[in-house]
This record gives C-alpha cells, sequence and structure tokens, in this order.
C-alpha cells in the first residue's frame, strides 16, 4: 500500500484567511471570537459568535457572474483550495487529472442561500427564486466546484457527519489514495452557517454558550465551560500519493499515517458519555500509525467546551493511552476559532501539520479553572515547543459520528 503525505494547505478562518496569518496568530493565543455582526441578535439568547473576517472572495474567482451563483459556504472552500492547491505545486508537473480528486464536505451546506430564496419565495413568489438556488444550496457542490475550476476527475465526493465532516473527508481521501485509487485529492471542508435559524437551532437544543464575553465564550476542559461558539470558514490539505510528490520535488509538510471512523449508536446529539465511539475511533488511527510515545505526541482535541464533550473526550484519551495520557501535550484551538463545524475537523488537521513542522504545541486559551474530570495537560494559555514525532486530530459530531486522523512528522 502507498504511503500519503500532505503537500498544500490552505485556511479562511476567523483569526486568518491565510496559513502564515492563521498560524501566527494560532500559535499566539489570539482569540477570533466576539460580538455577533452578521446579523441583527437583539432576538437571540446568544451574543457571541467567530465571524471570519475581511474575506475577499474576487482573490479567488475570475468573475463576479461566478462569486453570484456560489453560497458562502462554496467561496470559502474555494479560497481555501486555492492557496492550497498553489502552495502544493500540483498542477505544475505530471498530473492525470483522472487521478486527481476532490473530497471537501459541508455539515450544513448553502443554509444562507435557502433562507435568502426562501425569503424571495415569501414575499414575491416562486418566478422569483433563482435558477442557481438548488446548486446554492447542495452541500456536494463545494467539492463539485473545486472539482471544476481544477479539472480535477478523479475520485470526488463530499461527505456530511455534521462536526466531524472534514475529518472524515481527509480520512477517505487518504484512504482513496493509500489503497491506489488516487494519486492526489484536494481534501477538507467548509462552512458557513451564521445566521438567526441556525443559531436559534443550536440555543434550542442547549449547545451554545450564552456568555457575553469573548473572553468566556469557548472555555474547553475548563470547569466554567457552558457550551461552544459557532465559527465558520474553510480548511483544505491537498494530500498526495508520496512517490508522486517526490518525483515532482514537491515540499512535503506531513505524512498521514492513521484514521479511524466509528459510530456511538447512542443518541443524536449527546455523545456516548463512555466514549466508546471515540475510544476506538482514536483506537484505530494510533494502532494504525504504531505511535507508542505519548511523550511526542500532540493531539488537537475537539474540545467544544461542552460539559459532556471535553469529560468524555478526556476519559477516551486515558482508556486509550493509560497512563501515558498525561505525558502527552494536547489542546483545544476551538479556544481561538470557536467550532468551525464542518470545516472544523480540517482546519484542526491542518493545526496538527504545522505543529509537527514548527515543533509547536498551540495553547487552549481562556483556560482558568481546572475540572477534576478534566486533569490532562490541556496546554493552558500559552503555545511551548515540543519534540512532536506525531500528531492526532479528533472529531464528533451530532448522530454519533467520529473521526481520527493520524500525522507523523515527515522522514524519508
Amino acid at each position: 500500500m502507498c504511503r500519503v503525505v500532505v503537500t498544500g494547505l490552505g485556511v479562511i478562518s476567523p483569526i486568518g484567511n491565510d496559513i502564515e496569518t492563521f498560524w501566527d496568530n494560532i500559535k499566539n493565543g489570539k482569540c477570533g471570537i466576539g460580538k455577533i455582526e452578521r446579523f441583527d441578535a437583539s432576538r437571540l439568547k446568544v451574543s457571541l459568535d467567530a465571524e471570519v473576517k475581511d474575506f475577499e472572495p474576487k482573490k479567488y474567482y475570475e468573475s463576479m457572474q461566478e462569486i453570484r451563483k456560489s453560497d458562502l459556504f462554496m467561496q470559502y472552500a474555494m479560497g481555501a483550495a486555492r492557496q492550497a492547491v498553489e502552495q502544493s505545486g500540483i498542477l505544475d508537473g505530471d498530473l492525470d487529472k483522472e487521478r486527481f480528486g476532490v473530497y471537501v464536505g459541508s455539515g450544513i451546506g448553502g443554509i444562507n442561500s435557502t433562507i435568502r430564496e426562501n425569503n424571495k419565495l415569501n414575499d414575491k413568489g416562486p418566478d422569483f427564486v433563482s435558477p442557481f438556488f438548488v446548486p446554492m444550496m447542495i452541500s456536494n457542490m463545494a467539492a463539485g466546484a473545486i472539482s471544476i475550476k481544477f479539472g480535477a476527475k478523479g475520485p470526488t465526493l463530499p461527505v456530511v457527519t455534521a462536526c466531524a465532516t472534514s475529518t472524515h473527508t481527509i480520512g477517505e481521501a487518504y484512504r482513496a489514495i493509500k489503497h491506489g485509487y488516487a494519486d492526489a485529492i484536494i481534501a477538507g471542508g467548509a462552512e458557513a452557517s451564521i445566521n438567526e435559524l441556525s443559531m436559534a437551532g443550536f440555543v434550542n437544543c442547549q449547545a451554545l454558550n450564552l456568555s457575553e464575553n469573548p473572553e468566556e465564550g469557548s472555555l474547553p476542559f475548563d470547569k466554567r465551560r457552558g457550551g461552544f461558539v459557532m465559527g465558520e470558514g474553510a480548511g483544505i490539505l491537498v494530500l498526495e500519493e508520496y512517490e508522486h510528490a517526490k518525483k515532482r520535488g514537491a515540499r512535503i509538510l506531513a505524512e498521514v499515517t492513521g484514521y479511524g471512523n466509528t459510530a456511538d449508536a447512542y443518541h443524536i446529539t449527546a455523545p456516548d458519555p463512555e466514549g466508546s465511539g471515540a475510544i476506538r475511533a482514536i483506537k484505530s488511527a494510533t494502532e494504525e500509525s504504531g505511535i507508542k510515545d505519548c511523550k511526542s505526541l500532540y493531539i488537537n482535541a475537539h474540545g467544544t467546551g461542552t460539559h459532556l464533550n471535553d469529560a468524555m473526550e478526556t476519559k477516551a484519551i486515558k482508556a486509550v493511552f493509560g497512563k501515558g495520557a498525561y505525558d502527552i501535550h494536547i489542546s483545544s484551538t476551538k479556544s481561538m476559532t470557536g467550532h468551525m463545524m464542518g470545516a472544523t475537523g480540517a482546519v484542526e488537521a491542518l493545526v496538527s501539520v504545522l505543529a509537527l513542522e514548527n515543533g509547536i504545541v498551540p495553547p487552549t486559551i481562556n483556560y482558568k479553572e481546572k475540572d477534576e474530570e478534566c486533569d490532562l495537560d490541556y496546554t493552558p494559555n500559552k503555545a511551548l515547543s515540543a519534540d512532536l514525532k506525531y500528531a492526532i486530530s479528533t472529531s464528533l459530531g451530532f448522530g454519533g459520528h467520529n473521526a481520527c486522523l493520524a500525522f507523523k512528522k515527515f522522514d524519508e
């Protein structure tokens, strides 16, 4: 079976719309959470979100017509994909486009377009609904648009597994390359669901933190935690078969070495409190990778800042690694980005790659009060330098979907 490496990264996020800015803010603990500005939130109990700032879709499209035909989640995906493809240089050499694929998902898809066109239907009638409404609404269209943009004719599909979406897209892309079905795949996810309807739904299922203070909005593993903060954006990685990348002289950022995909079969929103599905996902990824030395391991935890998730995830890490769990460097970058939903897994995967490449463990910011249920090393408030060899990233989604990716510092 083939080795799979990462040769490109791209990001649109609440703390930066390019990799350099994003990584600088991640390692310096910049908080991207603030008051809701996207819409009038006066009717809602929630007042915080993590919005993308200063996004310019014109940088990534050839015409305004293309932009008008694309929902915001598609625009975020295209921006991150173009960054990743450019960094990888994958289009500069010989590339069989029939072995070049796109695995990009979204947890919710074009909900802003859905709301806007439904308003047109109610206010003006059916003749005023956009002819582009359906392709702007459906969740597969980010993958479709990226495939069209780059002429990728190989394995191409989206994944929809809520908050685990883009961890699954990267994992499934890894498997497709590993087993010989593709030479390279653009993989990741995008989300743009910050609107009154979405947030009302999350408030009413008691998932969001209702604090009015941005520094108390996303508190992973802290005893004060009370829910997550909704974020948005996109994360994209270019995965490539090792010999293919080596032949064209690509700069290799990290190696993908493991993947776990399981289900809780427990509840539509709550995680299994015993963490059985998460345990199996983490164990699957780490065993495939051969990870044994906990001191050289970084875990980018799902770490949403909900009571059930953080306690269960801590329990799962202990179950997999035993006493070694206390030697692992762990952090939740959702403390800075908020929960980017279908994009969060990919963004946290690229954080894991950057952590390995730079030997830096990002912090969990705004961490103040220890919880007896969460007693591991969550890298509170400040990044630290570490000799990292492996990194894993976990994602746990509504519906009981669990995913885990494992990366290794690249070594020929």
